[in-house]
């Protein structure tokens, strides 16, 4: 039987407490009611007995105290809220015991958000991780190095999970449960909470707003310039020129700055107009290709499809109301 710990951190998001609680014990039942022995033995896990949420609105009993449990096969660590700075600081006094925990043979995952906790470990230095896409920039500037993955659902490596935003932990949820018992397991709980099984990028979620939070003002300049005239033919050499910066150094400043290089930010930036369109609008994809810049059909679908993994048009059956009925 697997020992899992879900650690309750003070302001974690109650939902990232509860529904890896349900899944595991959900899996049980299914055992249970099949004649076989359960699998896991479901723990919350805390630094004090009693631990509020959402500035007191919520508080979780734990099951017990760190201090208390010397061995574990799984800690869970939930999402959470808040300035993720200070939450890191409040959640310090988890850190050892999640490190010593993964030393004598333990897995961790992190849930969304949770990803900054299992960071402030120092176990993902030099390895890759996911988390919530809005978050990214801070993520890579508080820890970095740790190789945060772009629109990636579930990353699993020596042991240590990562998911992406919001309810992408439900597939890393099932991820854990497949490795764990099986396929056929994974399938019924897939089945049985409604979700879509194998579920690989959360690109098509993604909304692309430039890094900005960085002192290169001339870099600045050049991403606003870009997002007001991303209609025009703009070129690095163009953009070079007008800010009064060689290509190479302002391709490496660019780059420094915004974590893209300026291609990839232009293309973002169509591809967000482009995004916008699609899901509003009753024009045909070509028209909104041509609007955003485009005058190649292959061109347009490739690069929309690299940042949202899905076709232009898939993307407007998605998302827009009116084509989709």
């Amino acid at each position: 039987m697997k020992h899992i710990s879900i650690l309750v951190p003070y302001e974690a998001v109650p939902s990232a407490i509860v529904d890896p609680r349900y899944m595991f014990t959900a899996i049980n039942h299914f055992l249970v009611s099949a004649g076989k022995q359960p699998a896991f033995e479901v723990q919350l896990v805390g630094l004090t007995a009693q631990v509020p949420l959402n500035n007191g609105a919520f508080a979780v009993n734990t099951d017990v105290l760190i201090s208390d449990l010397k061995k574990t096969d799984l800690v869970i660590i939930p999402a959470l809220s808040g300035d993720m700075k200070a939450m890191v600081e409040l959640n310090k006094d988890f850190v050892p015991w999640i490190i010593n925990q993964y030393k004598n043979g333990a897995e961790v995952a992190s849930l969304c958000l949770g990803a900054f906790l299992l960071a402030s470990t120092g176990l993902l230095n030099g390895k890759s991780c996911s988390t919530h896409w809005m978050s990214g920039n801070e993520f890579r500037a508080m820890f970095p190095e740790v190789a945060m993955t772009d629109g990636t659902i579930i990353t699993e490596i020596d042991g240590l999970y990562s998911s992406g935003g919001a309810s992408s932990y439900w597939n890393l949820l099932l991820h854990i449960i497949e490795k764990y018992t099986g396929r056929e397991l994974a399938i019924m709980a897939a089945k049985f909470f409604a979700i879509e099984i194998d579920r690989k990028s959360q690109s098509p979620f993604v909304m692309f707003n430039g890094q900005k939070k960085h002192e290169d003002e001339p870099i600045k300049l050049a991403q606003e310039f870009i997002e007001h005239n991303y209609t025009a033919k703009l070129s690095v050499d163009g953009l070079a020129d007008q800010f009064a910066i060689g290509r190479r150094h302002f391709e490496r400043r660019f780059k420094k700055a915004t974590n893209n290089t300026p291609s990839e930010y232009i293309q973002r930036v169509k591809v967000e107009a482009a995004k916008k369109q699609l899901e509003n609008s009753s024009k045909n994809v070509n028209e909104i290709m041509y609007q955003v810049g485009y005058n190649d059909v292959k061109a347009f679908r490739a690069v929309f499809k690299k940042f949202t993994g899905l076709s232009p048009a898939d993307y407007k059956h998605k998302y827009n109301r009116q084509a989709a009925a």
